[in-house]
């Protein structure tokens, strides 16, 4: 037998490092918590120390989205679905759906037609949860995993700057927000190069076919030379699969459009370590074309890296709405000497600080722009729900965003993504109060604060999803 961590850390390759060293294995499944301090040494691994929560994990992520579902669907309806088991088992599928949704996006509408009837007849469930309101609903589970690996740490006798290797284990850990909180406690970038759903039986698969004698060539895995990524809105470069990741892999994330009724658009494939597009090696162009127009941020495009054994990359582009789909073959995702790749990591550190500012300008610009996106439309739906002052405010506010935009200063900016954020807030707010005095209203609570705060507080260090983050394609052009 073999326990669980150290599986893990077979999966991840660890035991092939060819040093010592000090691995934390943060495993959050379904329904419980587990953090594991192992020490590898000459091959050997020894479990220093344990600590978890037995009542911990995605299934609670899921009932804090329906619990909020219920409340929402409450206040607008006036009915309680809270008792209704059918309905309630309808909610758990998609509450579990928009959670693994919005790993990838900022925000999941929720549509559920016919959830329940009342005398003036069949009742539907039409929301929009944003990934900011999701890491609402969740902070106090995802605090819920701190004193654990605080614990484990204390038990193993080291501090968070002496654990060499973070790895991730278990579907919920795709939650931008779990990420977040590892990166906070152990300080340091957590390794999410193997699928965390099937990394346990792969590590136990491993070592089964090395106790069999089957497995004889697991020191020839070969591993992504450069990081691989699109170029997204504000010329940000966004990495699907990192570098040094064991190939063969794959890798998907949903992006969405820029602008209003775009109805194609151009994926450019990069390589490189560099935080922006225009400074990464261009391995192909390709558009996706035929998306039916729609507002910005709806159309769900599903971009997908598939690397091979021999290292050549597939990548395509599919509208999940009408199922098109445009594909490219790379033939060699390298093609550059051990030389060209070292020299590009060692320009990626010697830039690392100015292309952090540059990520973080860029990133928020694209929030700001989408919170003025959001804002306009939230106004637009309250129609006369909102007072002429308030209504004033909030559109002084656009139009000083829109004119910090349209320049380059980053204070004016980031001050400007910080006024509207808070102005998109209490709007939202003063909305719900309004929905509230006028029973029936079908507003659907929360669209003014629809993208805010984006970028959960961080940086550019980093992985970010982007939302809004394509460039629009002329179709006469092509």
């Amino acid at each position: 037998i073999i326990n669980e961590p150290t599986a893990a850390a077979l999966a991840y390759g660890l035991d092939k490092k060819g040093h010592s060293g000090k691995i934390a294995v943060y495993d959050l499944g379904g329904g419980t918590f587990d953090i594991s301090i192992l020490e590898l040494g000459d091959g050997v691994f020894e479990v220093k120390s344990t600590n978890g929560d037995t009542h911990l994990g995605g299934d609670d992520f899921d009932q804090s989205i329906i619990d909020w579902l219920v409340e929402e669907f409450k206040k607008e309806s006036g009915i309680d679905i809270s008792k209704d088991r059918m309905a309630l088992q309808r909610l758990k599928e998609a509450a579990e759906k928009a959670k693994i949704e919005l790993s990838g996006t900022m925000q999941s509408s929720i549509n559920i037609p016919f959830i329940t009837a009342d005398a003036s007849g069949p009742r539907h469930l039409n929301m929009t949860l944003t990934r900011a309101k999701f890491d609402q609903l969740t902070r106090h589970l995802v605090e819920r995993t701190r004193i654990p690996c605080e614990n484990a740490l204390r038990d193993a006798g080291l501090s968070a700057k002496e654990v060499d290797e973070v790895i991730l284990v278990g579907g919920s850990t795709r939650i931008p927000a779990v990420q977040e909180i590892v990166r906070q406690i152990f300080g340091k970038e957590p390794n999410r190069s193997v699928n965390p759903d099937e990394v346990v039986a792969v590590g136990a698969a491993i070592q089964g076919g090395v106790l069999s004698g089957e497995v004889t060539d697991v020191l020839l895995l070969d591993v992504t030379p450069l990081s691989l990524g699109i170029e997204t809105l504000g010329g940000v470069f966004t990495r699907l699969i990192e570098r040094n990741t064991t190939i063969p892999t794959r890798k998907s994330q949903i992006f969405s459009t820029a602008a209003d009724n775009q109805t194609a658009v151009s994926v450019h494939v990069q390589q490189g370590e560099r935080e922006m597009a225009r400074d990464n090696r261009t391995l192909a162009r390709f558009d996706l074309v035929g998306i039916p127009p729609a507002p910005r941020g709806v159309p769900q495009i599903e971009v997908t890296f598939d690397i091979d054994a021999n290292g050549i990359v597939h990548v395509s582009a599919k509208d999940l709405g009408t199922g098109k789909e445009q594909k490219i073959r790379v033939e060699s995702s390298s093609g550059l000497s051990e030389e060209e790749i070292q020299k590009m990591v060692n320009e990626a550190k010697a830039n690392e600080a100015r292309d952090k500012e540059l990520r973080e300008v860029a990133e928020a610009r694209n929030e700001a722009d989408t919170l003025t996106y959001s804002l306009e439309k939230a106004i637009n739906d309250a129609g006369d729900k909102l007072d002429a002052p308030t209504k004033s405010q909030a559109e002084d506010v656009i139009k000083r965003t829109r004119e910090a935009l349209s320049g380059e200063d980053k204070a004016r900016i980031l001050a400007a993504r910080d006024e509207i954020r808070d102005v998109s807030m209490k709007l939202g707010e003063k909305i719900y109060q309004a929905s509230q005095q006028q029973p029936g209203a079908q507003g659907q609570p929360g669209n003014a604060e629809s993208g805010a705060e984006q970028n959960n507080g961080k940086s550019g260090s980093g992985e970010k999803v982007v939302d809004a983050d394509y460039t629009v394609v002329d179709d006469e052009k092509k």
